[in-house]
C-alpha cells in the first residue's frame, strides 16, 4: 500500500479542501490575485447544487463552493484532463453563480465578485509554452487595459507547467502547488518544506493511505480508472478527427490535381493515375 494518496483525486481533494475551512482559505489566498487589502478572513461552504449540472461535466466537478467574509463567491475545481467544453463550462458556472445572487428587490450594486479557480492537471488546455502555468481572465476595457473588472474572474493553473521556486514573497503559493504536483502514490518522503509548514503538513497527514477505509480506497481507485477511461476515449476521438482531417486534405489535393490536368486536356487514364480519383469523380469535376 502506498504511503500517501494523490491529492488531485476527487475523494482526497474534497477531504482536504472541502471539509477544512482554514485550508481552503489558505489555498484561495495563496493562489488567487485578490486585492491586497481584501484577504479572505473566513469562509462558509455552500452547496454545489446552486451551480447547474451540465452534460459536459464528466470528471471535472465543482469540488468546493464557498463564500467569504466579504460575501464573495469562490468555485474551486480540480480538472484531471482538458476538454473543449471546460473553459465554456467554467464561465457558465461562474456567471450562473453571479446572476443567482440577485433576488427580488435587490440592487445590481449588491452583486458580489465571483472567482472560479480551476486546477488543471493537463497541458493541452493552453498553448502558451511550458513556462506559463497560470492564466487569468477578467472583463477588461480593450482601450484601457488597466480598467479591469473582477465581477467574474477565472484563474486556470496548469499544474504540469509549475516549477517550484524558492520565493519568500510567494511562499504559500509555491507550497500549495508543490503539494499538488509532487505528492502521489509514489511519494515516500515529502519535501521538508511541506512537512515544516503547518498547513501543508496537516494536508499531508490527511493523505496518508492508512487513514482511508477499504471503501474509500475502492472509490479512489475507481476515480483514476474512470479518468483513464475517459482520457482514452477523448484521445481516440482526437485521433479519429486528425485521421478524418488528413483524409479530407488528401481528397482536396487529389481534386485540385485532377482539375488542373483536366483543364490542360490530359486524358482521363492519366488523370486517374496521378490523382487517384475514379473516372466518375473526374467527369463530375
Amino acid at each position: 500500500m502506498p504511503k500517501y494518496l494523490d491529492p488531485k483525486a476527487d475523494l482526497t481533494f474534497k477531504k482536504i479542501f472541502g471539509q477544512h475551512k482554514h485550508l481552503v482559505m489558505s489555498l484561495l489566498n495563496a493562489l488567487l490575485p485578490l486585492p491586497d487589502d481584501m484577504e479572505i478572513k473566513s469562509v462558509e461552504y455552500l452547496t454545489p447544487e446552486n451551480i447547474p449540472d451540465t452534460p459536459a461535466k464528466k470528471y471535472s466537478i465543482v469540488d468546493v463552493y464557498c463564500t467569504d467574509n466579504y460575501k464573495r463567491n469562490f468555485i474551486v475545481e480540480m480538472q484531471s484532463y482538458w476538454n473543449t467544453e471546460f473553459f465554456a463550462r467554467t464561465l457558465f458556472n461562474a456567471a450562473s453563480v453571479y446572476t443567482k445572487q440577485l433576488k427580488k428587490g435587490m440592487s445590481f450594486s449588491d452583486l458580489k465578485d465571483v472567482y472560479a479557480l480551476s486546477l488543471v492537471n493537463d497541458k493541452k488546455g493552453f498553448n502558451y509554452g511550458d513556462k506559463e502555468y497560470i492564466q487569468e481572465y477578467y472583463l477588461t476595457n480593450k482601450q484601457h487595459e488597466k480598467d479591469k473588472r473582477t465581477d467574474i474572474s477565472m484563474v486556470f493553473i496548469v499544474l504540469p507547467n509549475f516549477k517550484p521556486q524558492n520565493r519568500a514573497v510567494k511562499k504559500m503559493h509555491d507550497l500549495w502547488l508543490k503539494f499538488l504536483t509532487e505528492i502521489d502514490e509514489n511519494t515516500i518522503d515529502a519535501a521538508p518544506e511541506l512537512i515544516e509548514n503547518k498547513e501543508t503538513n496537516e494536508a499531508l497527514e490527511m493523505l496518508r493511505a492508512s487513514a482511508f477505509t477499504d471503501e474509500e480506497m475502492m472509490a479512489y481507485e475507481k476515480y483514476w480508472l474512470d479518468v483513464s477511461t475517459e482520457k482514452s476515449a477523448l484521445e481516440h476521438e482526437r485521433e479519429e478527427g486528425r485521421a478524418e482531417g488528413r483524409a479530407e486534405g488528401e481528397q482536396s489535393k487529389a481534386i485540385s490535381i485532377a482539375r488542373m490536368m483536366k483543364a490542360d486536356g490530359e486524358p482521363v487514364e492519366k488523370i486517374i493515375k496521378y490523382s487517384g480519383l475514379t473516372a466518375e469523380e473526374i467527369s463530375n469535376l
